[in-house]
């Protein structure tokens, strides 16, 4: 890895900051002074900036249990950040992966890996997310069944040119629903719903893909993915 990126990985130094650093005779490799930002340094070697030793960071990837009333912006306007309920190392280094609305609760993913971010997030994979979402109304069994065809079919929304892509529609209750939809157009479930002629209370996300939320997470917990979750994407 290059010595400048490292600095910032390693820091909260900006890579403008990292090189201005370097050109200060700030840095030192395994005890030798440089301002070569391009050399490769390994994880076996030993920086020090100002003297103090580096570790670089890895990449990270917390699943959290978003509570209603936070936004999934790194700059809020009208709600605090989901951001602020973290307390890790190089916070601002982290992104949401995807979006929840500041009234929806359920499975968010959280990570500093633009890379593995496109993956979950890219059409071209189209992985299922899965909402379970309460209604002011109910539905009798034909209700649902007449619904499930719609969701499946595709659904025109407000103000859209194309219907939505074939998603799933089940009744759990009288007026409770899972939904699982490959898209992530604005505020897509609330619409779907609306346009089929139902008002949602609450919405929440239990799944995306094979990645399931955690049942021992509380609103606004957060716990880092374990391998096989990684991977799974």
């Amino acid at each position: 890895m290059r010595l400048d990126r490292f600095l910032s990985e390693a820091t909260e130094l900006t890579r403008s900051q990292a090189k201005r650093a370097l050109r200060q005779f700030e840095v030192s490799v395994d005890g030798e002074v440089t301002r070569d930002g391009a050399r490769q340094v390994s994880d076996e070697q030993e920086v020090r900036w100002n003297e103090e030793p580096l570790e670089r960071v890895g990449m990270r990837y917390l699943m959290m249990h978003k509570p209603v009333g936070v936004e999934c912006s790194m700059r809020p306007t009208h709600y605090p950040s989901v951001l602020s309920l973290i307390d890790i190392p190089q916070l601002e280094r982290l992104h949401p992966v995807g979006r929840l609305d500041v009234d929806t609760s359920g499975l968010l993913l959280i990570s500093d890996d633009g890379k593995w971010t496109h993956r979950v997030t890219s059409p071209n994979h189209a992985f299922e997310k899965r909402y379970r979402a309460t209604l002011s109304e109910t539905l009798s069994a034909a209700d649902a069944a007449r619904v499930a065809r719609q969701f499946a079919e595709g659904v025109m929304l407000n103000g859209d040119e194309k219907p939505t892509k074939p998603a799933t529609f089940e009744a759990v209750g009288e007026s409770e629903v899972v939904v699982g939809v490959t898209e992530g157009r604005y505020h897509q479930i609330r619409r779907m719903l609306t346009a089929v002629g139902y008002t949602v209370v609450t919405l929440h996300r239990e799944s995306i893909g094979p990645l399931v939320l955690d049942p021992d997470l509380a609103p606004g917990e957060c716990r880092h993915l374990r391998s096989e979750e990684i991977a799974a994407f």
